[in-house]
C-alpha cells in the first residue's frame, strides 16, 4: 500500500506546457497592444535612418512622437470608463502598458527636442522652455508624468498605499498640458488638439462618482438575467 501512495516525482507526468492558442486567448489583447504601440516607433526610426521624413525630419519626428504619446495616453485614460460602461474587466491590465508606452513616446519626443533640435545646448534649451509657451507646457507635462512612470510598479503601489491613486490622478493634468502644448505648437489648425481636449473632458466626466454609479446601475439593469418565476 505504501509503495502505491509514495510515488516518486520522476514517475509523475510532466506538466503540459501552455498551448499557443490558450496563450493567445489569455494574452491576445496585451500582445496586440505591445505590437501596436511599438510599431510606430520602429517605423519612425526606420524612416529617420532612410531619410523618409521630408525636408524637415526633426519637425516630422517631433510631431509623430508627440501625437503617439497623446493617443496612447488617451487610450490609457479611456480604459477605466470603458470598463465602467461595458463591465469588460479583461482590458484593465492594458491601462498600465498603454501609459508606459505613452511615456516612452514622451521620452522620445523630449530626446528629439534636447538632442536633435537643440544639440544639448543648455542656454538654448532654457531659453526655449521659458520663452516659448508651448515648450513650457510640454516640459511641465513631462515633469508630471515622470513620477507616474516611476511609480507604475506593484512595489510602488504597496509603498504609497492610498497616496498612489492621489498621485496618479495627476495624469489628467499632464494630459491637458499635453493637449495645450500640442495646440500652442500649431501655427493655424488646432482642430486635432481640440478634439483630444474634448475627449479628456468627457473621460473626466465619466469618472465622476455620480455619473459612474449611474452608468453601473444602467449596465446592471440591462445585463441582469431575467427573473424566473417559481412554479406554484
Amino acid at each position: 500500500m505504501r509503495e502505491w501512495i509514495c510515488v516518486s516525482s520522476s514517475d509523475l507526468p510532466a506538466p503540459t506546457p501552455p498551448q499557443p492558442a490558450a496563450l493567445l486567448r489569455k494574452h491576445g489583447l496585451l500582445i496586440l497592444v505591445h505590437i501596436a504601440a511599438l510599431l510606430p516607433l520602429v517605423l519612425l526610426i526606420s524612416d529617420w535612418l532612410q531619410g523618409r521624413l521630408g525636408f524637415n525630419p526633426i519637425q516630422a519626428a517631433t510631431f509623430r512622437s508627440g501625437r503617439m504619446a497623446i493617443l496612447l495616453l488617451l487610450l490609457s485614460l479611456a480604459i477605466t470608463p470603458l470598463n465602467t460602461i461595458t463591465g469588460w474587466r479583461t482590458i484593465i491590465p492594458l491601462r498600465k502598458w498603454l501609459g508606459i508606452y505613452a511615456f516612452v513616446y514622451v521620452c522620445v519626443h523630449f530626446f528629439i527636442f534636447l538632442v536633435l533640435d537643440y544639440l544639448l545646448n543648455p542656454g538654448l534649451i532654457v531659453e526655449a522652455i521659458f520663452e516659448k509657451p508651448y515648450a513650457l507646457a510640454g516640459f511641465l507635462a513631462f515633469l508630471l508624468l515622470l513620477p507616474l512612470a516611476l511609480t507604475s510598479t506593484r512595489y510602488a503601489m504597496r509603498r504609497l498605499g492610498k497616496n498612489w491613486k492621489r498621485l496618479h490622478r495627476l495624469v489628467y493634468v499632464a494630459m491637458l498640458l499635453g493637449v495645450v502644448h500640442f495646440a500652442w505648437s500649431q501655427k493655424s489648425d488646432i482642430r486635432e488638439p481640440l478634439i483630444y481636449g474634448a475627449i479628456v473632458v468627457v473621460l473626466l466626466v465619466l469618472r465622476l462618482p455620480p455619473v459612474r454609479q449611474a452608468i453601473i446601475r444602467t449596465r446592471q439593469r440591462y445585463t441582469r438575467p431575467p427573473h424566473k418565476e417559481q412554479p406554484s
